[in-house]
């Protein structure tokens, strides 16, 4: 290509409207698809190839004259106006470390269904219906095989209920409360890349599902018409709340999930293997016998420094039964909680997670759920 090519398409992707790619934020886009006229990230750029856009590398491929002259007077401003000019706000924005899934059919929803550009669709694309039903794979609770079920969201009961047999007339396994539902893609962990955990409340547990469907626009519209459930709800108990306050609060990832070993309080008892998950937005460390059971075995406040909260690295006194050398401390008013990870880079990653969690001051409902959470334990022990 001409060096005057080349040139006007690097100060083109230098323009603030650019500098990201048009579709996951990622820095400094590298490709661009000139059918579209918007600057992507490789990751975005085979998603768009898949989908028969033309894209070529702006440092590597031949642009014609008119090819260039095209994204001049494009670029992902112009594009984001007319494929983004209607976005739900509870409709999840896929950032550059999401998984596949989640970015391909943003893709798609924009460009290819054009879900997005403010004209009515007949029949209405489902996530905006306040009502949805489908069939999706769930993990059994107490094996590991995954069986077909019927699933029922509805945004005016604000529930989502699951029937266990094909047999409705005996009612629903579950009805959860979209008050406490979290969905979050997990696909490594379930082992298949259009996996989805659900996690809620039930009584004094906290339960996990773990589920898919084969289509991967089906399972994001799940994710879409639970997120849209989750605004309605969020909309209505806090009427003064800001789409900036909200939209963080409608689904999140958890802060950092993996293994570690665990000891008893006496710090005497042997090392455990055992799978833990840090909820930063509930100040909550639970862990599990395995990274996919139902239940937590046991789950772990995470209050401010000031309140007698800190986390630290450590060697423990005993080593009965532990393999692994890189030790994490939590301490809590009520007691010292030992782990150990494999790797130091782990501990590292731990240590990190839990401070940011720690060093967070605590908010009023933060207060509310650390007195509950106490008056709980107390009532276990």
């Amino acid at each position: 290509m001409s060096k005057q090519n080349q040139k006007i398409l690097l100060e083109l992707v230098q323009r603030p409207d650019n500098s990201r790619c048009a579709d996951c934020g990622a820095p400094e886009p590298d490709w661009a698809s000139y059918q579209l006229g918007v600057f992507v990230c490789l990751n975005c750029s085979g998603i768009h190839r898949s989908l028969s856009s033309r894209v070529k590398s702006i440092r590597l491929d031949f642009w014609e004259d008119e090819l260039v002259q095209f994204m001049k007077s494009s670029g992902n401003a112009s594009a984001q106006a007319l494929y983004e000019k209607a976005v739900p706000p509870y409709y999840y924005r896929p950032q550059q470390c999401d998984c596949n899934v989640l970015r391909e059919q943003w893709i798609r929803a924009k460009y290819e269904r054009k879900e997005f550009t403010g004209e009515t669709k007949y029949p209405p694309v489902s996530y905006t219906t306040g009502f949805y039903e489908g069939m999706l794979w769930k993990k059994g609770k107490e094996n590991t095989q995954f069986l077909k079920r019927k699933f029922v969201l509805s945004e005016r009961e604000f529930t989502l209920m699951y029937y266990n047999k094909e047999n409705e007339s005996k009612g629903p396994k579950a009805v959860i409360s979209i008050k406490d539902l979290n969905a979050t893609f997990q696909p490594q962990k379930i082992g298949h890349p259009h996996g989805l955990q659900f996690t809620y409340q039930d009584e004094d547990r906290t339960r996990n599902l773990y589920v898919y469907h084969e289509s991967a626009e089906e399972i994001v519209t799940w994710y879409n018409a639970i997120r849209a459930a989750r605004y309605a709800y969020l909309k209505t108990a806090y009427p003064t709340g800001s789409n900036e306050e909200l939209i963080p609060k409608i689904t999140r990832n958890y802060l950092k999930e993996g293994y570690m070993e665990k000891t008893g309080p006496l710090q005497k008892e042997p090392f455990r293997k055992r799978w833990f998950t840090l909820d930063s937005q509930n100040r909550k460390l639970f862990y599990f016998k395995g990274q996919l059971d139902a239940e937590e075995l046991g789950v772990i406040f995470i209050g401010t420094e000031s309140s007698g909260y800190s986390v630290k690295a450590c060697v423990p006194k005993h080593a009965r039964g532990n393999r692994w050398t890189c030790g994490v401390s939590v301490e809590t008013p009520e007691r010292q909680f030992v782990f150990m990870c494999e790797q130091e880079r782990e501990q590292r990653e731990w240590l990190e997670a839990l401070r940011k969690v720690s060093s967070r001051p605590m908010a009023p409902q933060d207060y509310t759920s650390e007195h509950a959470f106490k008056a709980l334990q107390h009532h276990v022990k």
